[in-house]
């Protein structure tokens, strides 16, 4: 359960639609479950908004599978999970209902929720190569109830390709900027919006990129005002503050 399906819940016992006595057998929850291996946060999407996510890098899939079947049994309707390896999202999805995309490495178990977010989030990418990271990030912010446009390779090596898709910028609620190199993607951006831009530095480049570590720094240093930075790879992080901005009333 998260905050607008508790809010639903209390709403409903106020107008009389719902006993309290049934609204309290919902609630009755322990605040995490101890798997002894892990403790699961069931409290996390009425306290937050959204539910726990499984981080699957350095789990085993008996140990991811357990949580997110844990997950579902405290009626959790999409349980998503990140830096999921192919072999363990092999042997999960024979026992779970589990869509898979390779290329981000994010599973869901579970359906999509209704689009819900306020307006549209744009993931843009400076080259192909930080697809992978893009899709984490794009595909988190799906998974939380948002429209999401995708723009990709349009890095500032061929600004004209940025251009052509000027109105889907514009129009954006929130945009992020995922680039390696130099990530030079997030400033022109920032200079060009009136709307938060969040900026994924990637590991994407030549030596002197140290893994990320460049386009990191060039980024901190954005003289366009509105960026703000994750770490270095972190879709998923970027693609979830994008859609707390998008679920946020009053622009």
């Amino acid at each position: 359960m998260d905050k607008r399906e508790l809010e639903r819940l209390l709403e409903q016992v106020a107008a009389g639609e719902v006993e309290p006595k049934e609204a309290l057998l919902r609630l009755r929850v322990q605040p995490y479950r101890d798997l002894g291996f892990a403790k699961v946060d069931t409290h996390r999407g009425i306290r937050q908004g959204m539910a726990e996510v499984i981080y699957g890098a350095g789990k085993t899939a008996e140990q991811i599978l357990e949580i997110a079947k844990a997950m579902r049994e405290e009626e959790e309707k999409t349980v998503l999970i990140t830096r999921l390896s192919p072999e363990a999202a092999a042997f999960i999805g024979e026992k779970l209902s589990l869509s898979y995309d390779k290329l981000s490495k994010i599973g869901m178990v579970g359906e999509l929720p209704p689009k819900d977010g306020i307006g549209k989030i744009v993931v843009a990418t400076g080259g192909t190569s930080d697809l992978p990271v893009a899709e984490e990030a794009a595909r988190t912010a799906e998974v939380y109830g948002n429209e999401v446009v995708r723009l990709y390779d349009v890095g500032v090596a061929g600004l004209h390709r940025l251009m052509d898709h000027l109105d889907e910028i514009m129009s954006a609620r929130v945009i992020v900027a995922v680039a390696g190199m130099e990530g030079a993607l997030a400033s022109v951006l920032g200079g060009l919006v009136d709307c938060p831009v969040i900026a994924v530095p990637t590991s994407v480049g030549y030596g002197a990129n140290f893994g990320g570590l460049s386009a990191l720094l060039s980024m901190l240093n954005s003289c366009a005002s509105g960026v703000s930075v994750v770490n270095i790879d972190n879709g998923f992080g970027a693609g979830y503050l994008a859609s707390m901005i998008n679920h946020m009333e009053g622009k």
